[in-house]
């Protein structure tokens, strides 16, 4: 199953029934090298199901002392594809090395 850092909406058991059909197993985990910015959400869809207009987005630093709390989800790839639609275009999914170690799909800006 693929594992995603999830550090904003796709955390909230609303996010993930709307999304997936079903809350998602979660543990706590950190990525490191980033930093969090806030992002404004215009699609309409998003903020209906997110409840937001501003939500978090990770913004890349190269500074290991710099890291993000989330939780690790563990999804299907047809949930992944799922999650990909759910995301506006000012995030792309990138793998990224959490504190654990393990290697997870993430949305950062950009």
């Amino acid at each position: 199953m693929p594992l995603l850092f999830s550090y904003g909406t796709l955390r909230d058991p609303d996010v993930q029934q709307a999304n997936f059909g079903r809350h998602l197993t979660g543990r706590p985990d950190r990525i490191l090298g980033y930093r969090l910015d806030r992002l404004e959400i215009t699609d309409p869809r998003v903020v209906a199901v997110s409840g937001q207009t501003h939500q978090p987005v990770l913004v890349a630093t190269g500074d290991l002392a710099d890291s993000v709390n989330g939780s690790v989800l563990e999804l299907t790839d047809e949930e992944l594809r799922r999650a990909d639609e759910y995301e506006v275009n000012d995030y792309r999914r990138v793998e990224a090395r959490l504190a654990t170690g393990d290697t997870a799909w993430v949305y950062v800006g950009g």
